[in-house]
């Protein structure tokens, strides 16, 4: 079993609203060189993970509750519970809590 890590809470995460809760699930050692982050994301009310450029990476985020509004380059889609989105490298994304909830996520961001 792997050991709990501390969560971070990330202010105005690239230039968002509010705050973030990343709660990693994998420390550096077990993600080698495969994965920057692989974590458990809480975005509450009213707060946003600002839209940000991926380089040499790209991202995942998965739905668990909560609604979210999600930026893909210059398009936004309204996303819930089971919903997934992958940002490539050299593309842009970001995602607004759009509900009353919290928005929890899973992220994983992967080299390529």
């Amino acid at each position: 079993m792997l050991p709990k890590l501390e969560p971070i809470i990330k202010e105005h995460a690239n230039g968002g609203k509010g705050h973030l809760i990343i709660e990693p699930i994998l420390s550096p050692k077990e993600m080698g060189d495969k994965c920057r982050l692989y974590a458990h994301v809480i975005i509450p009310k009213g707060c946003s993970m600002g839209v940000h450029q991926h380089k040499g990476d790209g991202e995942c985020y998965y739905i668990l509750s909560g609604r979210g509004l999600y930026t893909d380059d210059d398009k936004t889609y309204e996303m819930g519970p089971g919903d997934a989105a992958f940002c490539e490298s050299g593309h842009f994304h970001g995602i607004e809590n759009i509900g009353d909830e919290d928005l929890v996520i899973m992220g994983l961001i992967i080299y390529k």
